[in-house]
């Protein structure tokens, strides 16, 4: 069987000039891409941006238009991606189960499909929770729980790339934080992992980088905090002042950062330039502040800043 393994430059996934058009829909218009090994990638944008198309034609269930996408340094639909693509995982957006059947058989399908040993899915329902439910037939499942069920196919046979799209869908708050500490666990053995999610502060601090999908376009690739300084939006700072000194602190801090800031009930609120944080700090050393409440832009703050 083929093993998913970087290339000799460490990119596990690499697109160039990758292009899908459906007649005039160009679904994904001229995308290239680099993920290494090892590397939680989110893929985020409007719904029809083209996530999904992406999706689909990495896994090779889309045939491109033009352009092409390699894994481990094999082509998707090239000599040899039948046996590759074993060791791809996906999840789908809308998860499509057998309701007559139970949690561990629907497991035991998908493992004669994928040749994975039949052996392994009692502990894969355990991991993803749903031991005790392995012998109820899914039509009893609960929307969280036929997501957690769909997580579990996507990790049979130990694969060494999954595609996750919108997985999180239905979970709770405890199952999305679980979720998220087994991805952490697949990245440190390896494993690459591109994921997209609407829940864009689910995110923000999860992904080592990410890309912005519009119109079938890269709008902009990179960390969430190479993003904040490429989009320039300002940092919200919240200032707790005696009265008696916030019309000079008001003073100080306008010729420090430019910016004029607003009054609040227990002192002051600007929008601080990025290029003035040090200034600003500087500023406020002599003021007597009582307490200091500074907050980077959000991944959503970021994502109507460069898609929009």
């Amino acid at each position: 069987m083929a093993n998913v393994s970087p290339a000799s430059d460490g990119i596990t996934i690499a697109l160039r000039g990758v292009h899908k058009h459906y007649g005039a829909l160009r679904a994904v218009d001229g995308v290239d891409l680099d993920i290494p090994q090892g590397e939680i990638f989110g893929l985020i944008g409007h719904n029809g941006a083209g996530k999904s198309t992406l999706f689909k034609l990495m896994l090779g269930l889309e045939q491109l238009s033009t352009g092409s996408i390699h894994i481990g340094g094999a082509p998707i639909g090239g000599r040899g991606f039948r046996a590759l693509r074993r060791q791809l995982g996906y999840l789908p957006e809308n998860v499509v189960l057998y309701d007559n059947l139970d949690g561990l058989e629907t497991l035991r399908f998908f493992a004669r499909l994928k040749g994975a040993p039949l052996a392994d899915c009692p502990a894969m329902l355990a991991r993803v929770g749903l031991e005790h439910a392995g012998k109820r037939p899914v039509r009893e499942y609960s929307k969280g729980m036929r997501q957690r069920l769909g997580f579990a196919q996507a990790l049979l046979g130990k694969p060494r790339v999954l595609f996750l799209d919108e997985p999180t869908n239905g979970l709770d708050p405890q199952a999305i934080r679980d979720f998220y500490a087994q991805l952490q666990a697949l990245k440190a053995t390896g494993v690459t992992i591109v994921i997209t999610s609407h829940i864009l502060a689910e995110l923000q601090e999860r992904v080592d980088r990410l890309a912005i999908l519009a119109s079938g376009r890269l709008q902009a690739v990179g960390s969430v905090q190479a993003l904040r300084e490429r989009t320039g939006l300002p940092l919200i700072v919240e200032i707790d002042l005696p009265e008696a000194g916030r019309e000079a602190a008001a003073q100080a801090l306008r010729e420090a950062t430019g910016v004029q800031p607003e009054a609040l009930p227990g002192g002051l609120r600007l929008l601080c330039p990025r290029e003035r944080k040090m200034a600003l700090l500087a500023a406020l050393a002599p003021l007597g502040a009582h307490d200091l409440r500074l907050q980077e832009p959000s991944l959503e703050d970021m994502f109507f800043g460069i898609s929009d």
